[in-house]
């Protein structure tokens, strides 16, 4: 939990406003417990040498029946971004998504202003499937997203 939170904490000015972390015993703890709900699954990226985190990546609204559906939040703590980590990450759980889930599709939202993020999702593969305005409450404001998505068929293509 500590360093998890603190990593949080240490990258607030990194993360936002695209992303609030959790940065106290107690958010974390609701991260934990909305964790053990079978629509949600959180998922902590560590190096593989020290074991230290580097980020997150969070599969949320998990459906099951005709959609087989997840939507992909992900977040890199600042002293790793740029460094390859979160591409990595999400290759990772991709492989975790289409294979052990075995889910048809997963959806990445980006605020369009997020570069670094809308770059990572296209270097993954996901596709533009359109903008969503005023998408999703973020920091206490409703904010526009790009919505992209990857399905299993195209995720198998790219491997």
């Amino acid at each position: 939990m500590g360093e998890y939170t603190e990593l949080m904490r240490r990258s607030r000015d990194h993360l936002r406003p695209w992303y609030y972390g959790a940065e106290t015993p107690n958010a974390f703890e609701d991260l934990i417990r909305r964790s053990r709900q079978d629509d949600y699954q959180l998922l902590v990226a560590c190096l593989k040498d020290s074991g230290s985190i580097v980020g997150s990546f969070s599969l949320s609204q998990i459906f099951r029946g005709g959609f087989q559906n997840a939507f992909l939040g992900f977040a890199a703590g600042a002293p790793y971004a740029g460094l390859g980590y979160m591409q990595e990450g999400i290759e990772l759980t991709l492989g975790h998504v289409f294979t052990t889930l075995q889910l048809h599709r997963v959806e990445a939202n980006v605020q369009p202003a997020n570069e670094r993020s809308l770059r990572l999702v296209e270097r993954c593969g996901f596709r533009l499937e359109g903008f969503s305005p005023n998408y999703l409450k973020i920091g206490g404001r409703w904010r526009d997203h790009r919505r992209y998505a990857l399905t299993v068929e195209d995720w198998g293509t790219r491997r």
